[in-house]
């Protein structure tokens, strides 16, 4: 993979397409067989992850350490199965590794582990992913950095007085390096977000970030998104993402629990062949 100094003018929609359903495959294949798991976030997910990875950020899969990546944060570190996912499509891990998803024993665990190559923070507490971006972004301007941070949370989190104390400290400090992906999928543990946080983009607005809102699962919008939030004006950047869980298999988004989804062993091929119909 070449490793770039900013992003390619050019947007290849038909490439990143084929990458959100190489994600969205490697996902259903860890997920067989384990009965249940965080599936839908990880389908809703996709489209961003391939757009990021495979088009917005520098990083090299082949020196995980290099000062000058961008960082990518993910807060909800229950998302894991799209962050290991979207590694092995990078080749950052081996595609041999990833059955091992959520066994004992190995380095891919439902919630993510910071040990993992790629993972830059442990998310398994929500709610700190913004406060550990701010600080890496703070980091590297005092450095002379040009590398970016990109951190992803959820509507979820902004129930969460941490996460705001974070956004406030983002534009307290200028953190134009910053770019926020709020995953806003309306649901949480046990049914839907409890407590009012729309509307989401006018609150990051009135905190200071400049802010977008888009659907999540649009290609084509996340990468205007990304590219408008290249900008260096003072101000930290959010998109607002609205995602449809389990999106790319209507089976899995008619389910009205779809935080932690119960699959038996019997319907995942079913499964895994509506996804090749339906984005055939």
């Amino acid at each position: 993979m070449t490793v770039l100094n900013h992003p390619p003018s050019e947007v290849d929609l038909f490439a990143l397409k084929t990458r959100a359903l190489n994600l969205r495959r490697k996902m259903m294949m860890m997920a067989s067989g384990k009965g249940e798991g965080y599936i839908a976030q990880g389908l809703g997910m996709a489209d961003c992850l391939a757009t990021l990875y495979f088009h917005e950020m520098r990083y090299d899969p082949q020196n995980v350490g290099w000062r000058e990546r961008d960082r990518f944060v993910l807060s909800t570190g229950h998302y894991s199965i799209a962050m290991y996912a979207v590694l092995a499509e990078a080749g950052v891990l081996s595609a041999d590794e990833l059955p091992t998803y959520g066994l004992n024993g190995s380095r891919l665990p439902m919630s993510t582990f910071d040990e993992t190559p790629g993972v830059e923070m442990v998310g398994g507490s929500l709610g700190h992913g913004l406060g550990q971006a701010v600080g890496m972004a703070m980091a590297l301007k005092l450095d002379g950095s040009s590398a970016r941070v990109f951190c992803e949370f959820s509507d979820g989190e902004l129930q969460e007085g941490s996460t705001w104390e974070a956004a406030m400290g983002g534009a307290t400090f200028k953190c134009d390096n910053l770019v926020a992906l709020i995953d806003c999928n309306g649901i949480q543990a046990d049914g839907p977000v409890t407590v009012r946080i729309d509307p989401v983009a006018d609150k990051m607005t009135a905190f200071g970030w400049e802010t977008l809102e888009v659907n999540g699962n649009d290609i084509a919008a996340l990468t205007r998104a990304l590219a408008a939030s290249r900008e260096k004006n003072g101000k930290p950047k959010a998109i607002v993402m609205r995602t449809t869980p389990g999106f790319g298999i209507p089976t899995i988004m008619a389910r009205d629990r779809a935080h932690f989804v119960r699959i038996d062993n019997s319907e995942w091929t079913a499964l895994i062949e509506e996804l090749e119909r339906e984005n055939g």
